[in-house]
Order: C-alpha cells, then structure tokens, then sequence
C-alpha cells in the first residue's frame, strides 16, 4: 500500500562527455545497464542528489577506459542530472523490503538446487544481489503482479570517515530506474552562485 514514494527526486549519471551531449542535446534517452553483478538488477542507473559521486564514478571510469583503450580517443567524464518519480518502488531502505528479498532468495535457492548447484557458491556477492532482485520480477510477472517502476538501495561503501565510526566516507543511495517513463526529464548540473546561499 506504501510502495509507491510521492516526491520527485533528483538522481545524477556518470557517464562520458559523448553520452551526455547524446543525451541532452539530441535527446536520446540513457540505455539500461544489464550486468550480471548490478546490485539492483537491470536498469538505468542514478546517484540519488549526488553530482560528486556521480562525477568521482565518471572520472573513475573514463580513466579506466582510457588505460584499456590507448589508441582510441580519450573519454572524458560528465554527469547528467535527471528528475524522477519512484512510481512503484521496492525501497530497500524500507524494513518491509526484507521478506520480499528473502522470498526472491529462497526461490532462487531452491532452483538452484534443483540443478545440483549452490546459490552461495556459484555467484559472487554482488551478482546473488542481482540474481535475487531479477528472480523477484520474474515472480511479478508470472503471478500477474504490478511490477517495479525502479529498486532504490542504500549502498555503504568506503572507509569511516573518522576512527571507529560506523558511518562510511562513500554511503550513498543509489537509483536503478526499470520503467524510463519514471524519468521526467534530464539536465545538465549547474555550479552554485557563490553570491547566494544554498537552498
């Protein structure tokens, strides 16, 4: 009854310059990601209102292009902004989203087994995370059941930010958008006017 989250939020994309000005200048729309270890399955990804680690993955990622490809043109980073509506949302920050993954992983365990394999030991950490996000669509769909417009997770990562803290220097909340028609439309970030305080 809760799942569907009201507010429009704002999500930033890495990407490299090239996709940005495809994206805002010629209006194409960004492409899902369909990796086997995208933690929250299959989607277009999102920062949720965070240009720096949207910049920082970008930067992070044409840089490793570049190494990988020296003889092809350097990428450059870029960060698009997006407005969004969540729609119909497995929020895992939410309590009640834990029954539903342990549902999805129970599934998948048993099918698993069925084929004489372990869900544990045949996939990597962050791919069970996608396999078991997937495995919960698949059950929307076979048993007619509304599906998810986007999964939004809270991803700890990094290192303390000061000794013995449990708070971690690159937490985020992350977007993965299934239906585009939760994206409202995109923008290019704008610095702030150091004139005027934030808002």
């Amino acid at each position: 009854m809760y799942s569907n989250l009201p507010n429009l939020v704002l999500g930033f994309h890495g990407c490299d310059l090239d996709t940005y000005k495809n994206v805002l200048y010629k209006h194409n729309k960004l492409r899902a990601s369909h990796n086997s270890y995208d933690w929250l399955g299959s989607g277009i990804y999102f920062w949720e209102n965070s240009l720096d680690r949207a910049e920082e993955w970008a930067a992070s990622y044409c840089s490793r292009y570049n190494k990988k490809h020296p003889d092809e043109k350097p990428k450059e980073p870029a960060a698009i902004g997006a407005v969004i509506s969540l729609g119909h949302c497995l929020d895992l920050a939410d309590y009640g989203s834990a029954s539903i993954l342990k549902t999805g992983y129970e599934i998948l365990k048993f099918e698993f087994s069925l084929l004489g394999k372990s869900l544990n030991k045949d996939l990597l950490l962050r791919e069970l995370d996608c396999a078991v996000i997937e495995r919960i669509h698949q059950y929307n769909r076979e048993n007619d059941e509304r599906p998810y417009d986007g999964i939004r997770g809270v991803f700890i990562e990094g290192n303390p930010v000061y000794e013995n803290s449990g708070i971690m220097e690159k937490t985020h909340a992350q977007l993965c958008i299934i239906n585009p028609n939760c994206i409202k439309g995109y923008f290019s970030p704008m610095l702030p006017d150091s004139e005027w305080n934030m808002v």
